[in-house]
């Protein structure tokens, strides 16, 4: 039994995302970035994985799904600045534990995933598999870890045991199977106009032609599409939402208002985490380009909100949250068309600056 921990020098803030806000405490802790640590929304929007899935399915819990981000930027963000990524993942959970244990043995902090229901300081029912967490030290002998997430300000301890049901979850979107990212990051990072170039094209392609599936698979909802065609999907389907019975409904609009707002989207389905990202890649790069990105992903952010808003607006009667629902969800697809040609427009300025 023993014991080893990085508590006292690991640069830990909350954040809106736990992907972006564990990549950017990584990144402080390597020393990386371009003037200084980067912000959670600049870690974001170099991560290229801007994305929509939409899911509306009787097999779910809740029966509506929304994710504004794809699958990859766990991998994408650190390859795309030079680095090296290797997704473990086993069903066995000593194998998986010794990976942590010996990357924090080799003094460094190890990103893993971590079903949500099972992670006792979060204290909630609902079970998401695919939640980052990193753990930076752990004690063999109280039988605990120590763990950062972007929802707590303060580091964790958490039961080994509790960590492992967490890390063995078969919950959706999918198993967790120990899933451990051992990341080499590069000495330093190349300039940040190529990165942004690269990952605002790669934004643009998830939605505008996503050519796997994202977090969720549309193909097992009686409802579902990803990219573009879910913006639409989406719009469309609360056109519909007025038929179904108040308990029902109920229902779907605070579960539209969660997952936009609340579900660790940093506001906005992950589109205000993108515009504070662009802005800061226009002020480093002065790209004119780029700060209309900025503001073309606020803008979308907040149209997002505003729908997310009226759908818990719980002092006015239901059948007229829907309607108003209806309305602002019709935005929807002009307003992220725009925010995909300006992601378009940055990436082929920020391609034409870097030479």
């Amino acid at each position: 039994m023993h014991q080893r921990t990085l508590i006292q020098d690991y640069p830990h803030r909350m954040g809106g995302h736990c992907g972006s806000g564990a990549m950017r405490d990584l990144l402080h802790w390597h020393g990386l970035g371009w003037d200084g640590p980067p912000d959670e929304g600049l870690v974001f929007a170099l991560g290229g994985a801007l994305g929509l899935s939409y899911l509306r399915s009787s097999d779910l819990v809740p029966p509506l799904y929304l994710v504004g981000r794809g699958a990859d930027f766990e991998v994408d963000l650190p390859v795309r600045l030079g680095g090296l990524v290797q997704v473990l993942t086993t069903d066995d959970p000593d194998e998986g534990w010794s990976w942590v244990r010996d990357e924090v043995d080799a003094g460094r902090p190890s990103l893993v995933w971590g079903d949500i229901s099972e992670l006792p300081y979060l204290r909630v029912q609902l079970q998401m598999s695919r939640h980052d967490i990193v753990v930076i030290g752990y004690d063999e002998a109280t039988n605990v870890a120590f763990v950062v997430d972007n929802d707590r300000a303060e580091v964790q301890e958490v039961p080994l045991e509790a960590l492992a049901r967490a890390r063995a979850s078969v919950a959706f979107p999918q198993p967790t199977r120990h899933c451990t990212y051992r990341i080499t990051w590069p000495r330093s990072l190349p300039a940040i106009e190529r990165v942004a170039a690269g990952a605002f094209s790669q934004s643009a392609v998830n939605m505008r032609d996503p050519s796997q599936h994202g977090i969720a698979d549309p193909t097992t909802a009686a409802v579902g599409a990803e990219g573009l065609a879910a913006v639409a999907e989406l719009a469309d389907d609360v056109e519909t939402w007025g038929d179904l019975p108040d308990d029902e409904l109920e229902i779907l609009l605070f579960s539209l208002g969660a997952f936009i707002e609340k579900a660790g989207t940093g506001g906005g389905l992950f589109r205000r985490l993108l515009a504070d990202g662009c802005a800061d890649v226009a002020r480093l790069t002065g790209d004119p380009a780029t700060a209309e990105l900025a503001v073309a992903a606020a803008r979308c952010a907040q149209t997002w909100t505003a729908t997310a808003r009226a759908a818990i607006q719980r002092e006015a009667p239901i059948r007229a949250r829907v309607d108003t629902v209806a309305s602002m969800a019709s935005q929807l697809p002009e307003v992220e068309l725009r925010l995909v040609e300006s992601l378009e427009r940055a990436a082929r300025s920020l391609n034409t600056t870097d030479r």
